[in-house]
């Protein structure tokens, strides 16, 4: 285990977190909570929601925020990964855990962290709990890491419960079915406490249903917002009989906001239609179908898993009518052949990069990977700095909007070269 020391720099710390990564993932919830008695059970002294899936949960965790503070509240938010900087994972009310609060908590817990051998994720839930807890926050809107029955998120006894899509992710981890992932998924779900589910196939739904009535959650409630429509602007829909919108774009994104009306409505009465349209307004999610560039659009999506991909990609073709130029980067321990599926024959023109250097397939491996699930139409580039001018310049050319897609590990690099267009 590597130690740090009282002269440790904030570099050096995030190089200490890290490196926790190598412990891997725990299996159960023991190790997490040990270090959150030692932290003095923060969890335990503010109300909290808990959001489990496999798409779409980012977005609902900062719409459901947003609406929250809109409301007046003081709200923390715990999600995963983060973009640019490691401090985006715990905020309150918007501000950003600092650099010092970050290493005030290693060194005052170093020792709990090296005795019980915590991972990386163990040990920044129980920092972002600790955070809330000392800000004193009214409630916190906490995204699962992955899964949910053995998550160290799952230690919470939440007010509201809610499962986004889910689709297949993490096979290695969760289960090699989709009926397997559902069962880790709802494993979040909790005595008392009323569910909230997004857009599921049926065969998850019912399994979802089944765990619920298992469980006595409070109450299960399937969210189906109407008439939606979107554009390059946005997206508006109905629900409750109500017309709503937000910034974020496609179907998908009107399905999240849905759900974070419904999980809003669970957690109090008190929210009215109007400040939960304010919530909406105010609510930036950086890397979801986020415009980079105008004339032609150019955009960048974290989407990594077939579910997420077909997404944005069908977002995309809907609004512009036409397959864009992509930009596509994998993590290695991404599963090609799910993937595949998603994006043959659905791009005008299609570039590959990546690097181990971001935690990504080279863009020799991505290529191989393709070229073994049928798919050998593309460029390779093995530089992404330069595999993001040919994109743009591709979609100048061909007059046809773009999208970087794959993963955030790259995000600092594509808002470097295309700024920050919201």
């Amino acid at each position: 285990m590597p130690r740090i020391s009282s002269s440790t720099n904030f570099t050096d710390l995030l190089d200490y977190l890290y490196n926790l990564q190598r412990l891997g993932i725990k299996v159960g919830l023991s190790h997490t909570i040990e270090l959150l008695k030692r932290c003095g059970n923060p969890q335990d002294t503010f109300q909290s929601i808990h959001v489990a899936g496999t798409n779409g949960k980012g977005s609902t965790c900062a719409m459901t925020a947003a609406i929250l503070m809109a409301a007046g509240y003081k709200v923390g938010m715990y999600s995963s990964p983060h973009l640019i900087c490691f401090n985006e994972r715990i905020q309150i009310n918007n501000n950003l855990i600092t650099d010092d609060q970050i290493i005030s908590f290693v060194k005052d817990y170093k020792q709990d962290i090296e005795e019980i051998e915590s991972t990386f994720f163990e040990t920044t839930t129980a920092m972002a709990f600790h955070h809330f807890s000392n800000h004193k926050v009214d409630v916190a809107v906490i995204e699962t890491g992955l899964g949910g029955r053995l998550d160290s998120t799952n230690v919470l006894r939440p007010t509201v419960t809610a499962i986004t899509s889910i689709s297949m992710d993490h096979r290695e981890i969760l289960g090699d079915n989709i009926q397997k992932i559902a069962n880790e998924k709802g494993g979040i779900i909790k005595p008392g406490v009323p569910l909230v589910l997004g857009s599921q196939e049926d065969s998850v739904k019912s399994i979802l249903f089944d765990i619920a009535i298992r469980n006595g959650s409070k109450k299960t409630t399937q969210v189906i917002p109407s008439n939606i429509k979107f554009d390059a602007s946005g997206t508006v829909f109905n629900y409750d009989n109500i017309r709503f919108k937000t910034k974020l774009i496609g179907e998908h994104q009107a399905l999240n906001a849905a759900l974070s009306i419904s999980i809003i409505s669970k957690f109090t009465s008190n929210i009215n239609s109007e400040t939960i349209q304010k919530g909406l307004d105010s609510t930036n999610w950086p890397g979801r179908l986020q415009k980079l560039s105008e004339s032609p659009s150019l955009f960048y999506d974290v989407a990594h898993n077939p579910g997420g991909i077909n997404a944005i990609l069908s977002t995309i073709q809907t609004i512009y009518k036409c397959n864009p130029v992509g930009l596509f980067v994998m993590k290695e321990d991404k599963e090609t052949e799910m993937i595949v599926s998603a994006i043959k024959g659905r791009f005008q023109s299609l570039i590959i990069s990546g690097g181990e250097n971001y935690g990504l397939m080279t863009a020799s491996q991505l290529a191989n990977a393709l070229k073994k699930n049928g798919i050998d139409d593309f460029t390779v580039e093995n530089s992404i700095i330069n595999a993001m001018v040919q994109f743009s310049n591709k979609s100048k050319k061909l007059n046809i909007p773009g999208v970087i897609f794959g993963s955030h590990y790259i995000a600092k690099e594509v808002f470097d070269k295309f700024g920050f267009l919201v």
